[in-house]
């Protein structure tokens, strides 16, 4: 993402969407009036709900009080996996404090990252990701809530601790960059697959192949903003009214119609984080 190229028009409104992966603290919300805007900005596309993710542990309480202060917005937390060398047991323990509250319907996003070590300076080990990865599949489990995957050239790796540590009943591959191996190993064990702006890329053609073979009640659709904006504004901040471009471009790979799979999604989104059961808060 580049703060010199100009932001995504709005797209044609599609109905009804879940964005079922974004950051807006990222994109730029920091109180209840920033949240309120950027959510009206998507529902005028239509879409009506978000899912904001957690990287860490400031990100964890901005999610948890975005959920509040917004109707339309869930939360998910967790410590990313680049940032699996600060879980002590005090970041545990609030971890698993704000993983409890009823606005939050994932942990997440964790995993493992085999990309950034020896790269980024601080970045988590490969060994302290793994512990890291272990204690949230517990925190999920004991919760009782979907474990969003964070997945960066560590396919094996990954699966192998899942089937170790014995996964929740529900795990979501959030934007699934992989090839179609190992989708199939995901869709194989159950798993859901949840597809961003990088399936609208010309050059992703082990993803788009991967994106056709998904299952309807596999699959869902975010936007992972501030990043990985739909082709073809590449490059420029997103945000999640630019959800319509990717479910679309997803729509063309599999040969379907934009509003019966907006429809499809959706209700997958609320099956899978059940939506529906979790008592909408009013700002606080």
């Amino acid at each position: 993402m580049t703060k010199d190229r100009p932001a995504p028009p709005l797209p044609e409104r599609l109905d009804s969407l879940v964005d079922a992966h974004t950051h807006l603290d990222a994109c730029g919300a920091s109180d209840a009036a920033s949240v309120t805007a950027i959510l009206d900005r998507a529902e005028s596309v239509g879409v009506g709900r978000v899912v904001t993710v957690a990287d860490d542990l400031e990100a964890a309480r901005f999610a948890v009080n975005a959920a509040h202060w917004d109707s339309r917005v869930w939360a998910a937390t967790a410590i990313h996996p680049t940032r699996a060398n600060v879980l002590t047991d005090d970041v545990k323990a609030e971890i698993e404090a704000l993983s409890s509250d009823p606005r939050v319907v994932a942990v997440g996003e964790t995993g493992l990252d085999y990309y950034w070590p020896g790269k980024l300076d601080g970045c988590a080990s490969v060994s302290e990701q793994h512990d890291g990865f272990r204690w949230h599949i517990d925190l999920a489990k004991r919760l009782q809530k979907p474990l969003m995957i964070h997945n960066r050239e560590a396919d094996d790796d990954l699966l192998a601790v899942l089937r170790a540590e014995g996964a929740p009943e529900t795990v979501i591959f959030h934007c699934f960059s992989s090839g179609p191996d190992m989708a199939r190993a995901c869709i194989d064990a159950g798993y859901v697959l949840s597809l961003s702006g990088t399936v609208s890329f010309k050059n992703a053609h082990a993803l788009r192949e991967a994106a056709a073979l998904i299952p309807d009640d596999q699959l869902l659709v975010e936007t992972d903003a501030p990043f990985l904006t739909p082709h073809p504004f590449r490059g420029a901040p997103n945000e999640p009214y630019c959800l319509p471009y990717t479910a679309r471009a997803l729509a063309a790979i599999r040969d379907r119609d934009p509003v019966e799979l907006a429809a499809k999604v959706t209700a997958n989104a609320e099956r899978v984080y059940a939506l529906t059961a979790v008592q909408v808060a009013g700002p606080e």
